[in-house]
């Protein structure tokens, strides 16, 4: 009985360190869970959307003020009305300087169809979305009845 257990208790002894083996962990091979709700993380989630939005609203502006100018440099060619006639067949007022031209466009031709003697007086109305912004900033402001 004696020889078993000091067997035994030997070949615990030798063979200890490969059963109960524990990994040594130097300090910079561990890393840190880190919480993806974090303060820092959300505030850097936070502050990358914001640059995000500021950067839309700039080019947004930048297009706006560029795409005003005309690379042609005049305005002597101006889309005054235009009206479908069918499918693909529209007829479009044209002012060129001081004169009107009523055209017939369709798909693959472009046909003179007057010449205007009296130039038409056409009132300048809002676009449509003016419109609509102004009906928005009316209800905004409690106005809309």
């Amino acid at each position: 009985m004696k020889f078993t257990s000091i067997t035994t208790a030997l070949l615990l002894q030798i063979t200890s360190p490969y059963l109960f083996a524990v990994e040594q962990v130097t300090a910079n091979e561990i890393t840190p869970i880190v919480d993806p709700l974090s303060g820092t993380n959300v505030v850097q989630m936070i502050l990358g959307l914001f640059v995000v939005l500021v950067l839309v609203f700039v080019i947004a502006w930048l297009l706006r003020r560029v795409g005003g100018v005309s690379l042609g440099g005049g305005s002597a060619l101006k889309v005054i009305a235009g009206m479908s006639m069918g499918a693909r067949e529209r007829v479009v007022l044209l002012q060129v300087g001081e004169e009107q031209l009523l055209l017939g466009v369709s798909p693959g031709r472009v046909q003179t169809l007057h010449k205007l003697e009296n130039p038409v007086e056409i009132e300048e109305t809002p676009v449509s979305g003016a419109l609509f912004a102004d009906k928005l900033a009316d209800a905004l402001r409690g106005r809309n009845k």
